[in-house]
């Protein structure tokens, strides 16, 4: 009597997947994927067109699948070609930043982190961090990257990122651990040649929507916060003149643009004021900027280096939450003390 055993396919292909794939394929896929016709990736890899379909039939062969489908727009990737080049990418950035280690390993320093970073992190907060990673003996070799907040956590699940430091993050990114850290107060920016002129009357929206506005780009974290805000005022949010999170780009456009305004993080701007190109408008408002929180992967959330710099990130923004509110209450004392003398 013969005996029949059920066999299982994801065992059938990890058993493929082991014993046949090589990182190469995987670069190959990548390149296919990068250029979508097979003579630029031949060109780019410096053989011949035959050799390049005979390694992607070799790939697909290993996979089962056909992971590439040939349109007028070149080859796009099947669904089963999306999957593996997911995991691709992740295979082949984890290489690359293993590589990375190995070569500061060997000259000397003490290993390798890589942080991303909004533009809107204050300054003490982002050079407790840096000190604490150049500081310590023996030194570390550090990456550092900026962007939006979708941009950092893009990166960290793409592996090309060990931990960042920006906006909460309210999307869906399986793996990915954020800590609320720090809470900031926004505030209206404006040229500090105009902050007199636009200072004048009670704090009021729908005049504010008419000055020439510098917002971040569309569908990023704050962007959907300011729009709310102006909803929420029962105004219509203004079409921006300029949209963009770089610093540099905004001070020029602040500087040259007698209307311009944006929404920035008051203890940013403190900094920034010194510089004598911007200012604040004196109004308050009344919601918060989503908080500054600090996001790694769960795989890495016990890595030594990371669970390091989270702690000094951490101590560093209680003391400075701390001492804001200590401002604040000075402030409101001195305000008290100015009513009753009246």
């Amino acid at each position: 009597m013969t005996v029949v055993t059920a066999r299982d396919p994801a065992a059938d292909l990890q058993h493929a997947l082991l014993t046949r794939l090589k990182l190469r394929q995987l670069s190959l896929v990548q390149a296919i994927d990068r250029h979508r016709t097979l003579g630029r990736v031949a060109a780019e890899m410096r053989l011949s067109q035959p050799a390049i379909t005979k390694a992607l039939r070799e790939v697909e062969d290993i996979f089962g699948s056909t992971l590439f489908e040939r349109t007028p727009r070149g080859l796009l990737p099947t669904p089963a070609g999306d999957a593996v080049l997911h995991y691709a990418r992740r295979w082949l950035a984890e290489l690359e930043a293993t590589t990375r280690v190995l070569t500061s390993l060997e000259a000397g320093r003490g290993g390798r982190l890589r942080v991303g970073l909004t533009q809107q992190v204050p300054q003490q907060l982002l050079s407790a961090a840096l000190a604490h990673l150049l500081d310590r003996r023996p030194r570390m070799a550090v990456l550092t990257r900026e962007g939006t907040t979708d941009e950092l956590v893009a990166a960290l699940l793409a592996r090309e990122l060990d931990c960042a430091i920006g906006r909460s993050y309210d999307g869906d990114a399986t793996g990915l651990v954020q800590e609320a850290i720090y809470q900031q107060e926004p505030c209206l920016v404006v040229s500090a040649k105009s902050v007199r002129r636009l200072s004048r009357g009670p704090l009021d929206w729908a005049r504010l929507a008419q000055l020439d506005w510098i917002l971040p780009p569309p569908n990023t974290p704050m962007r959907r916060t300011y729009n709310a805000v102006f909803v929420g005022a029962g105004v219509q949010p203004p079409t921006p003149m300029l949209e963009t999170t770089s610093i540099r780009s905004m001070e020029t456009v602040l500087r040259s643009e007698p209307n311009a305004i944006t929404i920035f993080a008051r203890d940013v701007v403190a900094e920034m004021e010194r510089a004598g190109h911007w200012a604040a408008l004196p109004y308050r408002l009344s919601w918060n900027l989503p908080p500054v929180s600090f996001f790694t992967l769960k795989e890495l959330e016990g890595h030594p280096m990371v669970m390091s710099l989270r702690a000094v990130v951490v101590q560093t923004a209680q003391g400075m939450q701390r001492k804001a509110g200590e401002e604040r209450l000075a402030e409101a004392s001195r305000r008290g003390r100015i009513v009753s003398a009246r």
